[in-house]
């Protein structure tokens, strides 16, 4: 499968010139492991059904032993064992700070007791979203938005895009996932379906470890992407959510 360069590979490389370690962060499969990879020299990854385990008891007792690697080091599903959070730090302290020693990537449900520093200053931290219609070589990038709200003066005469209005539809429908690009059409769209069901009925939950409910989260996240180009506030959202009278929740229950 072939490899798309990303908006996240050029701040990904200057930040490994600035920055003994990088923690790439974001929404799962926008990928953040694949874009990683590019950029490293050897890989550890957790969550290796044949060496979790062992890896998880190196974690408890002696977490450094992880790190030892060709440098850019690459620790992907980071969260599982926390402690090499500060293994990480320790090290870039240890040799005085010196940029390009370790990649960071996984989920944001971690057990944030476990880490005693916050890193900062020797693990920056990157936000990675899902691919942009220049990424996936959908859009030709001739129009810069940057520029659209910078520049007064910028002509934008003539340019037009290579998809039609369906194909646009469709586009936005299916979404920036990596993996739903080299996939037919009605499957890249059964990705994205799977993707909110997984997002209302284990994600919501699993991010605190507190129950929540679906159908609610369902609900949310509707009423998001019928606001989502205004300034809604939370008392409409909330009416929104109600309207249909199937749920009755509070202010406090949308916001948490």
């Amino acid at each position: 499968m072939e490899y798309l360069n990303r908006i996240a590979d050029r701040m990904l490389q200057e930040r490994l010139e600035a920055f003994g370690a990088i923690l790439i962060e974001g929404p799962k499969w926008t990928g953040k492991t694949t874009t990683a990879e590019q950029h490293s020299n050897s890989v550890l990854k957790m969550q290796d059904p044949d060496k979790r385990e062992e890896y998880i008891a190196t974690a408890a007792t002696k977490p450094s032993l992880l790190l030892k690697g060709m440098q850019p080091r690459l620790i992907d599903e980071w969260q599982d064992a926390p402690m090499i959070w500060d293994a990480v730090r320790t090290a870039v302290d240890n040799d005085w700070g010196k940029p390009g020693q370790y990649i960071l990537t996984g989920s944001n449900t971690v057990d944030r007791e476990k880490i005693h520093h916050t890193g900062t200053g020797r693990i920056s931290r990157m936000k990675m979203y899902p691919m942009s219609l220049w990424e996936s070589q959908e859009s030709t990038g001739e129009v810069s938005l940057k520029e659209l709200f910078d520049n007064p003066d910028y002509d934008i005469d003539g340019a037009t895009s290579k998809l039609d209005i369906p194909q646009l539809i469709r586009v936005a429908c299916r979404g920036g996932w990596p993996v739903a690009l080299q996939l037919k059409e009605k499957a890249a769209m059964m990705i994205a379906k799977d993707y909110v069901n997984s997002v209302c009925e284990q994600d919501i939950s699993a991010v605190d470890k507190k129950q929540r409910s679906s159908k609610i989260a369902r609900q949310i996240m509707r009423s998001y992407a019928r606001n989502i180009s205004t300034l809604a506030k939370k008392t409409s959202m909330l009416a929104d959510v109600t309207a249909s009278g199937e749920i009755s929740i509070s202010m406090d229950t949308l916001i948490t």
